[in-house]
């Protein structure tokens, strides 16, 4: 097939790029800048030099494309409110203009990569593809960015579209440099002091299978429907244990107390800064205390076949390849 990728340079994206060219694919990457055409153009694929800013030129790139993989977007949680503009347009208008040139070109199937983050706080329940969170309910602005990005994929299934919507659950691996990969190195390297968040809940996806999972749903997935995608439903003091006993070290005894968090609020870009966190200490509390983002990937383990690695497997290749 001819592939239209956008994302190819990013964590999963990389990965997704390498399948899809592994297995003979012609993909067609969008590069952000010269380091990631030239990453695209070292792994076999196509580069379209452009950005997500006009419907007509991404349908352009995408002429004779067989299908579409959409993956570009902003993950962040802790920004500050002078940067939402920018992840507003990345993650909402951005998706609306790749779905609509997708459709314009006539691309036959459109594989849209969502998140079980939008599903909100399932409050340590694990729902499926067919739950709806409270409506106006939102932890932070990527949960909100993303939510209303999957509506518009919704919107557009609705009207006709072939799209098919892939859902990771919370991914890691080497290279993350998410919260969870900031955690699971300081962990590893036995700089973490006091554990964070330890009840955060999350369906954890190793970045392999993850990736594995999406070219699945492009592949096999039924036009209008959504699959999670994801791995083992854990928290994140569990990784930390994990990560420790693999890592030789000792895990940290005490927790950071969130009233305490929530009194540093003020001086949160120094805290974050000095302890690797973002500076928006109040989004960060409001999405990681005590919330949980747990979803079943049984669908697409069913239907497609879908696969993934345990936990401590997953954390284990994690922790080796950091210290080759």
């Amino acid at each position: 097939m001819r592939v239209f990728l956008t994302g190819g340079t990013g964590f999963i994206g990389r990965r997704v790029a390498d399948r899809l060219r592994a297995r003979g694919d012609q993909v067609v990457g969008m590069a952000r800048g010269v380091a990631g055409a030239a990453w695209l153009r070292e792994h076999g694929c196509e580069v379209w030099d452009g950005d997500l800013g006009s419907t007509q030129a991404v349908a352009a790139a995408m002429a004779g494309c067989d299908a579409a993989f959409h993956l570009a977007g902003v993950y962040a949680v802790g920004i500050p409110a002078r940067e939402r503009p920018a992840m507003y347009q990345a993650n909402v208008r951005g998706t609306e203009r790749v779905l609509d040139a997708a459709i314009s070109a006539g691309v036959g199937r459109i594989v849209y990569v969502s998140t079980v983050n939008v599903f909100g706080n399932t409050r340590g329940v694990v729902v499926d593809e067919t739950y709806r969170r409270p409506p106006g309910e939102f932890f932070s602005y990527y949960d909100e960015t993303k939510y209303r990005a999957h509506v518009a994929a919704e919107e557009r299934i609705a009207a006709g579209a072939p799209i098919v919507v892939a859902m990771p659950g919370g991914v890691y691996g080497p290279g993350d440099h998410s919260q969870v990969g900031t955690i699971v190195d300081q962990t590893r390297t036995g700089t973490l002091r006091m554990r964070v968040f330890p009840d955060m809940g999350m369906n954890l996806g190793y970045v392999d299978d993850i990736a594995a999972g999406i070219v699945l749903v492009g592949d096999r997935g039924r036009l209008g429907d959504s699959y999670v995608v994801g791995g083992e439903i854990s928290r994140l003091g569990q990784v930390v244990d994990v990560v420790a006993r693999l890592a030789g070290r000792r895990a940290p005894r005490f927790t950071m107390p969130t009233p305490l968090m929530r009194l540093a609020i003020p001086f949160g870009s120094l805290i974050g800064r000095v302890m690797g966190y973002p500076p928006n200490l109040r989004e960060l509390i409001s999405a990681a205390d005590g919330v949980t983002y747990w979803a079943t990937d049984a669908k697409a383990r069913n239907e497609l076949g879908y696969t993934s690695r345990a936990l401590e497997e997953g954390l284990r290749d994690t922790v080796s390849a950091a210290t080759r």
